[in-house]
């Protein structure tokens, strides 16, 4: 904690530091005992959570598996990128109103241009944290020099507007735009900086209304249940919006958490490691991966049965024997039952489908020519001639058979001449 407040050769003893931290949780807890002035209804803190930067150095499951150690229905509300006058001071006064403690991440330049609303920030009891220099949306590709010097800045530029008072700064930080870096999160670490991230943020840094601010914070903590609250204190919308949220919170039975570092007088709140996270592990959102296909072990790699060829019904007719031949030497699975086919059962009595009524055509019967349907069946002969003589044919050829309520289909006089056969081909020799 030390390297951590050594800035332009003045270190700050942590004596003072944990005094004024002390204090700090002191007057949150006062606050609670008493009634909120001028609401008695008003929502208030309803407790102070002391945390080790150190123990606990990435919180936030929006990127990070860890975030603080909350109950059922616990907020803890944060603002970024303050203090812009115009809309800080309205949220500070609406917060005072039901006597609501928060933490503000603020930008070293903002504290530059306007260290008053730094003060004020102490003055109201809550927590300062530190938001970087001048707020570059590029943490992710800056390298660490670059880094490091927007931090060490912005915390300066913060102490500053404090008179010098680092004390008064909690070794929180949230990157801008939590555009994260491994690198440098290794160096908020190593200077005993808690590198705050959110559970769910309200978009109010999006051209939205207030209602849909409202919306997005309210629905979000109800799918989550508890956890940290991102909001900015430099929009209107935000301004318009907060009120009714922390009405909406009261109304649904949420308490408020005000979250203060640890120090050597201040210790942190007895937790337990399972708190940390926002829920179980097998459940986590933010460091799930897909499941491992896990390696199994079989007692027996046996091949499994397959059917046999004879099973297929498959006539290969010439080529049978080229296909054993060619499968000689390959073993063969093991036989396995295949089903056969089995012979259909016929009728004695096949059924007559009914013959539609010419009636059903609208065409007068006198007027209906009838047509005689012929099916030609080939005789069976023996030998290798290729068919049979057409005499043969026509003794073969079943009766006529007449249907009537159909039209003739070849005009009158037409004569039936021979049916030819194609000739069968011959088997191939091999």
């Amino acid at each position: 904690m030390g390297g951590l407040f050594r800035r332009a050769g003045r270190t700050v003893s942590l004596l003072g530091l944990a005094c004024a931290t002390a204090a700090l949780a002191l007057s949150a807890t006062s606050a609670l005992a008493a009634d909120c002035p001028g609401n008695p209804n008003a929502l208030g803190t309803s407790r102070t959570l002391v945390v080790d930067p150190r123990e606990h150095p990435r919180i936030g499951t929006m990127q990070y598996a860890e975030t603080l150690p909350l109950q059922d229905h616990e907020v803890v509300l944060t603002f970024d990128d303050g203090p812009l006058p115009r809309h800080s001071n309205a949220v500070l006064d609406i917060l005072a109103k039901e006597c609501v403690k928060a933490t503000f991440f603020v930008v070293g330049r903002m504290a530059q241009t306007f260290p008053d609303g730094v003060r004020k920030l102490r003055d109201a009891g809550h927590t300062i944290g530190t938001h970087s220099q001048n707020h570059p949306l590029s943490f992710n590709r800056m390298s660490v020099e670059q880094a490091q010097q927007e931090v060490d800045q912005g915390i300066a530029s913060v102490a500053a507007a404090l008179g010098g008072d680092r004390s008064a700064i909690a070794p929180f930080f949230r990157v801008p735009g939590l555009l994260r870096a491994e690198a440098v999160e290794s160096y908020l670490a190593s200077q005993g900086l808690q590198a705050w991230s959110a559970d769910f943020p309200a978009d109010d840094w999006r051209h939205i209304s207030p209602e849909a601010v409202y919306g997005l914070a309210m629905s979000r903590l109800q799918a989550k249940g508890r956890g940290i609250l991102l909001l900015h204190d430099i929009q209107a919308r935000t301004v318009t919006a907060l009120p009714r949220i922390l009405q909406e919170l009261k109304a649904r039975g949420y308490r408020i958490v005000h979250v203060v570092p640890a120090s050597k007088d201040l210790p942190k709140t007895p937790t337990e490691p399972s708190q940390w996270r926002l829920h179980p592990i097998t459940e986590q959102v933010a460091i799930s991966h897909w499941p491992k296909v896990p390696g199994f072990s079989f007692a027996h790699a046996e091949m499994l049965p397959g059917p046999s060829v004879a099973d297929l019904s498959l006539d290969l007719g010439g080529a049978k024997a080229s296909f054993h031949h060619a499968m000689r030497g390959v073993p063969m699975p093991k036989m396995a039952p295949w089903p056969r086919q089995l012979p259909v059962e016929t009728s004695a009595n096949p059924i007559v489908f009914p013959v539609p009524s010419p009636a059903l055509f609208n065409i007068p019967e006198k007027t209906q020519p009838a047509i005689r349907a012929t099916i030609l069946l080939p005789s069976r002969h023996a030998g290798n001639e290729p068919h049979a003589p057409a005499d043969a044919m026509a003794s073969a050829t079943p009766p006529i058979r007449q249907i009537s309520g159909s039209h003739a289909i070849a005009p009158a006089g037409l004569q039936r001449g021979p049916i030819i056969m194609p000739a069968r081909p011959r088997p191939l020799n091999h």
